[in-house]
């Protein structure tokens, strides 16, 4: 937001998702958080440098002077999950899934295609990459 941090991403979104979890509302104020997932190797901090906090297995990043939510690196998992306003990609902030529906709430809205009561299982995310490949490429 203020710009002390800078981020380069070298590698396009596996997926984008709206999180309704209560973490997420109250970590961006307002009724969900939009995440892409980008592949790990594909995010850089090239400006700056990030301040991070644990929850649980996951570690959250945030700008240390404006203390803006940058991105989530999730435990044993191969992508990072950025905040896609921050980026001049409009398709980025669109959510292809939804998760943790059952703490939404009860106004909120999204265009997802698929929603998950919490995350989709593991098995699901091959599936899920897939169709969000063909829906990106049509």
């Amino acid at each position: 937001m203020c710009g002390q941090v800078r981020m380069k991403i070298s590698a396009p979104p596996i997926m984008t998702m709206a999180c309704h979890c209560k973490g997420c509302q109250k970590l961006s104020a307002s009724a969900f958080s939009l995440t892409a997932m980008i592949p790990a190797e594909g995010v850089e901090v090239v400006g700056g440098t990030a301040i991070g906090a644990l929850h649980g297995e996951s570690k959250y990043e945030y700008c240390p002077r404006c203390l803006n939510w940058l991105l989530t690196r999730p435990a044993d998992v191969p992508f990072v999950n950025i905040r896609p306003t921050m980026f001049d990609v409009p398709a980025w902030s669109t959510p292809f899934i939804e998760s943790f529906v059952c703490e939404k709430l009860s106004w909120a809205r999204t265009s997802a295609v698929r929603s998950f009561d919490q995350f989709p299982g593991a098995g699901d995310y091959g599936m899920l990459m897939q169709a969000y490949a063909a829906r990106v490429q049509a």
